[in-house]
């Protein structure tokens, strides 16, 4: 029988503790070991039995859960992902966390309509799945009952083959989850001035985006902003998609432009990859160039290979450089994908496909 995940729940909240383990328990994969009200419990529990992911509040008493991440991460490194009730101040905090070493975030649960805790339950269970399987550095198939995996179908019509005839004027997509905010700093930073638009989406929930979008602005030659209705797809500049929005490549004349759209989830996620890079291959065509990344799942695999087929150059995340080589390798494995090349190098590539 497989091993399940033993999950560590910490969080000041009895009412999320309770709900989170009800979430966790309903997936046959993964059994919650324990809970704490905060940090110095959770040491506790961790000095008897090591989890195999922690589930971490940002702002307890006693001790704040950045800074015990930092302790984890720099003493025993442990897979960690944030929990956040996405308030203003609080994004910039989790923004810290990823960079501390955070796996992911996710959105603790909330009262509200039956559509929203199903798709909570999907993201924070798919996410410990996830978390689980990361590669750490110091400083199956499971049953829901939800409504079935949606394609890109819902949101948009497949290519039709009729996007504008090849140009020496690029675009570039991007796809990543779990990982990708460390794998997208890395791939933004060395970007010269002059780097053809970027459209990216970032699997993470409403509410962080913008504070993302902002930390990758002030470290990066290129402006990185989360993208809104309507804006242009520029050279020297990178829009995100806004969390729990889908986010569509367009054209108009020679102008590409993005669209906000609300919908269903697409592969499990809103936005979706594959929504992204199916605009891509019916707007741009030739003139795409499509990066997947680190990722749990398959979002963007089906997207990648429609991109492919309608004639644009596609580069996959090795396995040795990904957090979590699940999206990149379903990508691969479906034919869509051109090259495979490590984290540090995929800058590189593309500057040379754009010119």
């Amino acid at each position: 029988m497989e091993k399940k995940i033993r999950v560590l729940i910490v969080d000041d909240s009895a009412v999320v503790r309770q709900t989170m383990t009800e979430i966790l328990a309903s997936d046959p994969h993964i059994e919650v070991m324990a809970v704490a009200a905060d940090p110095f419990i959770a040491a506790d529990r961790i000095r008897e039995e090591v989890p195999d992911v922690i589930t971490l509040d940002v702002e307890m008493p006693r001790m704040d859960g950045v800074t015990f991440l930092q302790k984890i991460m720099s003493q025993h490194p442990i897979p960690v992902v944030m929990c956040s009730s996405l308030t203003e101040d609080c994004s910039e905090t989790a923004m810290k966390a990823l960079e501390y070493g955070a796996v992911d975030i996710i959105q603790k649960p909330r009262i509200g309509t039956k559509q929203f805790l199903e798709e909570s339950k999907v993201r924070i269970c798919d996410t410990v799945r996830a978390a689980s399987r990361a590669r750490l550095k110091r400083i199956s198939d499971t049953k829901y009952e939800i409504a079935p995996k949606l394609t890109a179908d819902v949101i948009m019509a497949r290519p039709t083959g009729n996007a504008m005839i090849q140009t020496t004027e690029k675009v570039v997509v991007v796809g990543a989850s779990t990982g990708g905010t460390e794998a997208l700093r890395v791939f933004l930073e060395v970007l010269p001035q002059d780097s053809p638009g970027i459209v990216i989406v970032q699997h993470m929930p409403e509410g962080f985006t913008r504070a993302f979008a902002e930390r990758l602005n002030g470290i990066c030659r290129i402006s990185v902003k989360e993208a809104v209705d309507n804006d242009t797809v520029m050279r020297g500049r990178a829009l995100i998609a806004p969390g729990n929005r889908h986010l569509l490549l367009k054209r108009s004349g020679a102008r590409y432009f993005v669209e906000i759209k609300d919908g269903p989830l697409v592969s499990r996620h809103r936005p979706s990859v594959d929504v992204l890079f199916r605009s891509a291959a019916r707007y741009a065509g030739k003139n795409a160039v499509g990066v997947i990344m680190t990722g749990m799942g398959d979002d963007g695999a089906k997207g990648m290979l429609e991109m492919k087929e309608a004639g644009a150059r596609t580069i996959a995340q090795d396995e040795k450089s990904s957090v979590v080589f699940g999206m990149p390798n379903e990508a691969i494995k479906l034919g869509g994908v051109d090259l495979v090349r490590p984290l540090g190098v995929i800058a590189e590539d593309v500057l040379k496909i754009a010119a």
